[in-house]
C-alpha cells in the first residue's frame, strides 16, 4: 500500500491506498472530528456497524512503532458515515469536506476512464463515410470535419465509446446533395457564421492591443463592430434555439497555442 495526504483544517491526512481507494484510519478520523479518546470512532463503528458494508470499512494490517498489528480504516463513503453519527462541532464543516473530495475523485476517476472508441469502431465509421463519400475527396474531408466539430474532437479516433452509436446515426443521416456536397440549411449555416464570427471576436481580443499600437483608430472602430457583432450573435443563437461551443476563447489564439491544440480548450 502507498499513502497520499489530505488536508482538512491545514491538518494533513496520511490516507492509506488499499484496493486503489483511499482509507483513512479511525485514530485520525477520530481526530479530524475532535474526538478527545483515541478509540471514539470505533466505538461509534461498533454501535452503528449494520449500517456499514465492506466498502466502507475494514482492517488492514499496518506497522506501528515497529509492531504490525490490524487497524481498522475507513473509506471516504465510511468517514462521511461516522461524522454523520458524529456530535462534536467540527462534524458537519468535516461531512461538507468529505463530500467534496469525494466529488472531485468521482470526476477524476470520468476523466481517467475515458475510453475512446476500438480499432473495429474506427473501421466502422470509415466505412460509413467512404460509402457515402463515393470516392469524392472533397465531401470525405468534409464529412469527417463536421463529424469531429458535432462531437468536439481533434480526429475521429478521439471519440468517446459512450458516443459511438450517435457518431454511427449523425454519419448516417447527414444530409448529401446529389452533386457530392453536404446539405447545410439556413439554421446550420447562421450557427456556423456565429460560431466562426465568435472565433473572429476572440482573435481580436488577443491581439487588437498590439494592433492599436500601429493603428488606434482603426482598432478603436471595429471594437464598436465587436460590439454589435456580440448583440447579432446572442440574438441570432436565442431565435434559432441554438448554444455556442463553450470553448476557452480568453486563451486559444494566444501565439504559444498551435492550431491543432485550440480544440482541447473546451470547458
Amino acid at each position: 500500500m502507498t499513502s497520499l495526504s489530505l488536508c482538512f483544517r491545514d491538518t494533513t491526512l496520511d490516507v492509506i491506498m488499499h484496493d486503489q481507494k483511499p482509507w483513512i484510519s479511525s485514530r485520525q478520523l477520530g481526530q479530524m472530528l475532535g474526538y478527545a479518546r483515541e478509540d471514539a470512532v470505533n466505538k461509534v463503528f461498533e454501535r452503528k456497524a449494520d449500517e456499514f458494508s465492506n466498502g466502507m470499512t475494514c482492517n488492514v494490517k499496518m506497522t506501528l512503532q515497529g509492531q504490525t498489528r490490524e487497524v481498522r480504516v475507513f473509506s471516504l463513503r465510511g468517514c462521511h458515515l461516522i461524522a454523520m453519527f458524529a456530535k462534536t462541532p467540527v462534524a458537519k464543516e468535516f461531512r461538507k469536506w468529505v463530500l467534496d473530495v469525494l466529488d472531485k475523485e468521482s470526476l477524476q476517476q470520468q476523466i481517467e476512464t475515458r475510453v475512446k472508441i476500438n480499432a473495429e469502431q474506427q473501421a466502422e465509421l470509415k466505412e460509413i463515410v467512404d460509402r457515402r463519400a463515393q470516392g469524392e475527396r472533397r465531401l470525405h474531408a468534409e464529412m469527417w470535419s463536421r463529424h469531429n466539430k458535432h462531437f468536439r474532437i481533434t480526429r475521429y479516433s478521439d471519440l468517446l465509446a459512450i458516443h459511438f452509436q450517435d457518431a454511427v446515426n449523425y454519419l448516417e443521416t447527414l444530409e448529401v446533395k446529389s452533386k457530392g456536397s453536404i446539405y447545410i440549411d439556413e439554421k446550420q449555416s447562421l450557427e456556423m457564421l456565429c460560431v466562426h464570427a465568435r472565433f473572429f471576436q476572440a482573435w481580436w481580443s488577443t491581439h487588437s492591443p498590439a494592433l492599436a499600437k500601429l493603428n488606434p483608430l482603426l482598432v478603436s472602430m471595429l471594437n464598436d463592430n465587436m460590439f454589435s457583432m456580440s448583440s447579432a450573435i446572442s440574438d441570432v443563437s436565442k431565435k434559432c434555439g441554438f448554444k455556442m461551443p463553450h470553448y476557452d476563447y480568453d486563451h486559444m489564439f494566444e501565439l504559444q497555442t498551435l492550431p491543432h491544440a485550440r480544440y482541447r480548450l473546451l470547458k
